[in-house]
């Protein structure tokens, strides 16, 4: 992540020592797909996860500045459209809770995809509903 002196923010991921590192790329994804009305913490983690990596929910919160819920509520969306897979790993030291891991299960043109499909749809609807209203008024 860039925070906002403009340096890159480093996590290291629990599976994998390479940190994550959002670089130019990802940062154009995040900004396109808010354009197109994805939602900041979804467009966050997917950007998080386009490199295909195994990545922690808490990494996901560090490097995309998300807060815990945020990253919750993107991953139930990512979930719900079959476009991850969820592992969890007991923490090596100490007691708690499994260490939830995440990775896209779908190449991330077909997540794409799939949204300019559900685009297309709504704007479809959009349009019927003006022709509608024409015919009415």
């Amino acid at each position: 992540m860039v925070d906002e002196s403009g340096l890159n923010i480093e996590t290291t991921d629990i599976t994998d020592e390479t940190p994550i590192i959002m670089g130019t790329n990802e940062y154009e994804m995040i900004e396109l797909f808010r354009k197109i009305n994805v939602s900041r913490p979804i467009a966050l983690t997917l950007a998080c996860l386009a490199k295909g990596r195994e990545v922690s929910s808490q990494s996901i919160e560090m490097v995309a500045g998300l807060r815990q819920p945020e990253v919750s509520v993107a991953m139930r969306y990512l979930r719900e459209n079959n476009w991850i897979d969820i592992r969890e790993e007991k923490k090596s030291k100490g007691k708690g809770r499994p260490i939830k891991l995440y990775k896209l299960t779908v190449p991330m043109d077909n997540i794409v995809s799939t949204i300019e499909q559900e685009i297309i749809h709504e704007s479809r609807l959009v349009l019927q509903n003006i022709q509608r209203l024409k015919l009415i008024a």
